[in-house]
């Protein structure tokens, strides 16, 4: 438990502008850090097995690819509890800087990194440092981003100003997907196999610098300023008082990380090398995709403000279960227009799960604990769901001979992040203050 009172507290006023300097500065910054995060699995799905681990086959070159793709999960709880602790002591905006930095310069430096025919065994194991560096910077990076636009945003508007930081994904997406298209058709195979890969890495360290500057010129969350520190460090607060909250809200979210991994990653993966479709043509249809799930996820954020945020993510989780039934199979059948409907649908899905997630994770959670918390939650349903979805689907389809047992697999990742979210409160529209995340006992609301 938390030494904060638990009176209830006045919503901040906050101004028009500043709210829309953090608005702009959460986006940005969110849109940087997965920018980051997602060129590390474009190049592991089409050019890592070949660059780093060249002697073990196709089949084994792109398992391990994943495989260090998987590291970076696995570091994101440790991120989320470290600038979780500082988030909470020290602040949000101090701690958001710091996690774009740490993200920022282990991106430049995988792009510096030589490939195994120069450094041998030394490439792949400096590749896994480098992405568990990128996963500990953003396990801090979407928590505070949350939190800064949670205790910004007036109560009645939480979701649609959660919105912002949903995009935010979706952006970097854009920037990542189109980048290695535009160099994947503009450039030979052996020149984007040779150096190509690189230049979105290195192109990093441009938008780390815009990012900064925005972000050091954004104020302090007020609740954070009016709170008091919990007598224990924050992750000890955290698991003793809300260790519930924690693990229901990262379950209920790793449905969307799965969805999203086996949608873009393995899908790539699997379309290009196994179906014979074109690189160029998923990597195009997953930018109209993208799209999709930016103006799904803004919609639906606005919605939950409504519906209440429990519900909104019901309907959601409800939705992708069913389509885990269509997805693998409309991919499978290797006409265009069906690809283009199992990956355009896939992420329109994506946008419903993920709009009003910004909301609703920081109002399980008092202020004094608030970034460990939502963060703690946020990236361990990306461990569950994110990591292990392309390891799975690999050995699924390399075991069946088909990608159909993933969609089955998928299903019960889905039923199982609704049943956690029937053990969580709806607590849309309350005030975000020491009380938040009390309720949590009741499952009313929803």
């Amino acid at each position: 438990m938390t030494t904060e009172s638990l009176a209830p507290e006045a919503p901040p006023v906050t101004e028009g502008p500043v709210l829309r300097r953090v608005a702009a500065a959460a986006f940005l910054g969110t849109a940087i850090e997965y920018y980051d995060f997602f060129i590390y699995g474009t190049a592991a799905a089409l050019v890592f097995g070949r660059v780093f681990f060249p002697g073990l086959g196709a089949p084994g070159a792109l398992l391990a690819a994943f495989s260090v793709y998987a590291v970076a999960f696995l570091a994101r709880p440790l991120g989320a509890v470290l600038f979780g602790h500082f988030g909470d002591r020290l602040g949000r905006k101090t701690t958001l800087v710091c996690s774009l930095l740490l993200m920022g310069v282990a991106t430049v430096a995988v792009g510096l990194l030589p490939g195994f025919e120069d450094w041998g065994w030394w490439a792949p194991l400096a590749l896994v440092l480098l992405r568990a560096c990128q996963g500990v910077g953003l396990g801090g990076e979407w928590g505070g981003a949350a939190l800064l636009l949670a205790e910004h945003a007036p109560p009645g508007r939480r979701g649609r100003y959660g919105a912002y930081l949903q995009l935010g994904p979706c952006v970097g997406f854009v920037l990542a997907t189109g980048g290695f298209l535009a160099l994947s058709e503009g450039l030979s195979e052996a020149a984007f196999q040779g150096w190509g890969w690189r230049v979105p890495f290195l192109a990093s360290s441009v938008l780390v610098l815009v990012g900064l500057f925005v972000r050091l010129r954004i104020e302090e969350s007020p609740l954070f300023e009016e709170r008091s520190a919990p007598s224990h460090p924050p992750v000890v607060a955290v698991l003793r008082g809300h260790g519930r909250a924690v693990l229901l809200g990262g379950g209920a979210i790793m449905i969307g990380y799965a969805l999203f991994y086996l949608t873009t990653t393995y899908s790539l993966a699997y379309a290009t090398a196994q179906l014979g479709v074109d690189r160029g043509l998923v990597l195009g249809l997953l930018l109209v995709g993208a799209v999709g799930k930016g103006l799904a996820a803004w919609w639906v954020a606005g919605r939950s403000d409504h519906w209440g945020r429990r519900r909104t993510l019901q309907y959601a989780g409800a939705l992708a279960v069913a389509w885990s039934a269509v997805f693998f199979p409309l991919l499978e059948a290797g006409r265009t227009v069906l690809v283009a409907v199992a990956l355009c649908g896939g992420m329109v899905v994506l946008g419903c799960l993920f709009g009003p997630v910004a909301a609703f994770l920081p109002e399980l959670f008092p202020t004094s604990v608030r970034y460990t918390g939502a963060a703690l939650a946020y990236n361990l349903g990306g461990v569950v769901g994110g990591a292990t979805a392309p390891l799975v689907a690999t050995r699924l389809t390399a075991a069946y001979g088909t990608a159909e047992p993933v969609g089955w697999y998928l299903a019960g990742v889905g039923l199982v992040s609704l049943l956690c979210l029937f053990g969580l409160p709806e607590m849309a529209g309350g005030l975000l203050g020491p009380a938040a995340g009390r309720e949590l006992p009741s499952t009313s609301g929803g």
